[in-house]
């Protein structure tokens, strides 16, 4: 059986795989069409997600912020313009950057101390972020959801009961 935090983190990316394998079945001026919402299109939700997951990766992983600060342009760049495919694919090697940090990680509970530039110094655990990380993704294919039926679409199920029955079938 999976330790809660990382069966948190399969649920995320199960979700974000639904979603991506969702939007592919579109029409692709869906993925970039401007839309009144949190963001300004789907692609641009993505793209934002795509930064939040490398950052918080490297938040993780205990990277210093002088360090991770430099990359933001070069990842926010990095996903501009592309397609559902390319985005699903750079999602897909973010995760397994994450798979192999949880399994470097023995102690997904190990305390953590982060400084936020805005916010401060939060005294936390591993899991906490990788928790945080799984809610940030979780609103974001909620504005995703409104997004597409904004554009006549529907939106796909990636609710969390979800993700556990269908893990239960593929166990019998």
């Amino acid at each position: 059986m999976l330790q809660h935090p990382h069966q948190l983190y399969e649920y995320h990316v199960w979700a974000n795989d639904r979603l991506f394998a969702h939007l592919e079945q579109l029409p692709e001026d869906v993925f970039h069409a401007e839309v009144t919402s949190v963001f300004p299109s789907v692609s641009q939700t993505f793209g934002h997600m795509y930064l939040f997951e490398q950052l918080y990766m490297s938040v993780l992983a205990e990277v210093p912020n002088k360090d991770i600060f430099p990359k933001m342009p070069g990842w926010t760049e990095e996903a501009q313009g592309r397609t559902v495919d390319e985005m699903r694919r750079f999602f897909s090697g973010v995760a397994e950057q994450f798979r192999d940090l949880l399994g470097r990680t023995p102690d997904p509970d190990k305390a953590m101390t982060i400084e936020h530039p805005k916010y401060g110094r939060l005294d936390t655990h591993f899991s906490d972020i990788l928790r945080h990380v799984v809610n940030h993704g979780t609103y974001h294919r909620g504005n995703v959801t409104a997004m597409l039926r904004q554009q006549g679409y529907a939106g796909v199920p990636t609710d969390y009961i979800f993700y556990l029955m269908e893990r239960q079938v593929g166990q019998r």
